[in-house]
């Protein structure tokens, strides 16, 4: 990083963290843990299973309209939008800061969430019940001090991160949204911590191949095609292939059959393939295509003149496309964000993952995502848990990297100017989030 420009943005974080409206930011987190955690419980209470998560989303809206966001929208795909302000009617730039409010469980998943204190017990407790708290905390913030923004700040509790998700809300965020084109950084809240910064996104593929035949019974139509071993014989020459330290093949499920005693009609497996390279995932999806057809192939052929009917045919449908991509070095956002963990203390881990970033970075659009703080574990299971200790360092970091990357894209940001607001309007904010 050069070092002027570094001096640059660290004297810029530390300038807004100084403005007196940044402060009583500050103070609200501190004052308010309870409040978030009590968010948190009750945002976990709610079911968000993949593509059910209608009833989270009108839970988060009505949060939203209570802390006295702007132009509180669900959107077409079930995306929860509100504004700091009104929506401007000139292209300002927009920074984004969002959250995924679906789980990975289904929906007969027992919730009964126990919070002890700072401790919330329960299947999505951290991820993402703490990215959308923490999402919740920063809006909450922002509005009690009447904070006023030279650019438009848009909060968004997305679906669709999760499993067969496939990024869909994102998706329609950057496909559908009126102001995509807008979005000058984008900041996504996945689960606790506060050191670490996704900054380079895993890209990955995902197949579910399904195979079918006659079926029959295991005796008296012995030599009929078997769905289950041909996908297994595939299953095992991809097991037999190099793959690069740098990628990785995996077979997530398997299922098919109905009896001991009878063939298939039919078998089906999903396959995850991840890279950190474009190039390599498309030769793995190559091998994968070629295994399948070539398993099927010979076993057709294997049957020879056999009189039963036997032969498999195969379907391959893509299920999952989350693109590669990379938060460059010397990028505002990239350098913004070390600048702010300086600031705030804090030693930058830089880590590599699938998130919501995923899409944007493949846009080339400045994005990262962070954890909202505290620590889980668990993650994924009925006994996953978040602890809020420590939290208020991860909110810290959030707001003065929001507001930087505002700053930075402001057509005439001015300190005298820049987070500026009216007492009424302060004081009535306040109230309205001392009773909720």
């Amino acid at each position: 990083m050069n070092g002027s420009i570094a001096q640059s943005a660290f004297s810029r974080v530390g300038q807004l963290a100084s403005l007196p409206a940044v402060h009583s930011a500050f103070r609200w987190f501190h004052l308010q843990e309870a409040k978030i955690m009590q968010w948190q419980h009750d945002l976990v209470s709610i079911a968000a299973p993949p593509f059910g998560e209608q009833a989270r989303a009108a839970w988060l809206a009505e949060a939203f309209r209570k802390l006295g966001l702007a132009q509180v929208e669900i959107d077409m795909e079930g995306n929860v939008l509100g504004w700091l302000e009104p929506v401007s009617a000139g292209p300002r730039p927009c920074v984004l800061l969002s959250a995924h409010i679906d789980t990975v469980f289904p929906r007969d998943t027992p919730i009964h969430p126990v919070l002890d204190y700072r401790r919330l017990t329960a299947p999505g407790a951290c991820d993402n019940g703490a990215g959308v708290a923490g999402m919740l905390a920063v809006a909450a913030a922002l509005k009690s001090c009447g904070f006023s923004s030279p650019v438009d700040i848009v909060f968004a509790g997305n679906v669709g991160e999760e499993g067969d998700g496939n990024l869909r809300g994102v998706r329609c965020l950057y496909e559908m949204s009126p102001w995509k084109d807008r979005i000058c950084a984008h900041i996504v809240l996945d689960g606790g911590g506060a050191d670490t910064a996704v900054t380079q996104a895993l890209g990955s593929r995902r197949y579910l191949i399904t195979l079918r035949g006659p079926g029959g019974h295991s005796w008296t139509d012995a030599g009929t095609g078997n769905p289950i071993v041909v996908l297994s014989q595939a299953i095992a020459s991809l097991a037999a292939l190099p793959v690069s330290p740098r990628s990785s093949l995996s077979v997530g499920t398997i299922e098919g059959g109905s009896s001991v005693n009878s063939i298939p009609e039919r078998a089906a497996a999903r396959f995850d393939l991840r890279s950190l390279e474009a190039e390599e995932l498309i030769a793995m999806e190559v091998a994968l295509h070629r295994a399948i057809e070539d398993a099927v192939l010979a076993a057709n052929r294997g049957r020879g003149e056999s009189s039963r009917p036997g032969d498999i045919d195969f379907e391959i449908e893509q299920v999952g496309n989350r693109p590669a991509g990379m938060l460059p070095p010397g990028s505002p956002l990239f350098e913004t964000l070390f600048m702010v963990d300086r600031h705030l203390g804090i030693r930058t881990q830089e880590r590599t993952a699938s998130t919501d970033a995923n899409l944007p970075l493949s846009l080339c659009i400045p994005a990262v995502t962070i954890g909202a703080g505290g620590e889980g574990g668990g993650v994924h299971t009925r006994g996953e848990w978040y602890d809020a200790t420590g939290r208020e360092l991860a909110l810290r970091r959030i707001l003065l990297l929001v507001l930087a990357m505002a700053w930075n894209a402001a057509p005439e940001p001015s300190f005298e100017t820049f987070g500026g607001y009216d007492r009424q309007g302060r004081e009535r904010n306040m109230a309205r989030n001392d009773l909720y």
